[in-house]
């Protein structure tokens, strides 16, 4: 199996984005970042989605988890509001939160089955190699945006509704764990 297809089966919900050309983006993106970083697509399904507490959740669930609530998010917006009052980009919401920990790839390194922040990782967060990562395969603006804002180095700047929407998935996913 190649590294494309093992990664739609590890991260399904890459498949709900509707436009195929940001959906290839978005494949090509995670590529690149594996490729890079050393990393396997059952990397993700093994490593952890963060250092700073301790977790048995994987990098793999927690952008599923992330990306869930966000579609989640969006179709509810729609439903309530019927697009009048707030009405989100869903492809680019998800798209966002499926690479906004991408940048983790070339943050993390593993030493004798022990993950820690590699020299890149020290130097350069993941919110700014994720938006590297992004810009490099042509993602939009609004998606780099996302990226780059949905951790603590986007708090200075406005953030888009989108960005809005994945900042609080993702910190959902990360403040409850005690660690």
């Amino acid at each position: 199996m190649g590294v494309k297809e093992r990664l739609l089966e590890i991260l399904p919900e890459i498949e709900w984005i509707g436009d195929a050309g940001l959906r290839d983006k978005v494949i090509a993106t995670w590529i690149t970042a594996l490729e890079r970083g050393g990393w396997t697509p059952d990397d993700v399904d093994r490593m952890p989605f963060t250092l700073a507490k301790k977790v048995t959740s994987s990098f793999a669930k927690h952008v599923r988890s992330v990306t869930r609530i966000c579609a989640f998010a969006a179709d509810t917006f729609d439903e309530i509001y019927g697009g009048v009052d707030l009405k989100l980009n869903k492809d680019l919401l998800l798209a966002g939160a499926l690479l906004h920990d991408v940048g983790k790839l070339l943050e993390m390194e593993e030493v004798d089955g022990a993950f820690r922040k590699g020299h890149e990782g020290k130097l350069v967060r993941h919110a700014f190699s994720g938006v590297a990562l992004a810009d490099a395969h042509g993602l939009p603006p609004e998606v780099q945006h996302m990226i780059g804002t949905h951790s603590k180095e986007g708090d200075p700047f406005k953030r888009t509704p989108e960005s809005v929407v994945l900042h609080l998935a993702d910190f959902m996913n990360f403040d409850p764990i005690e660690g």
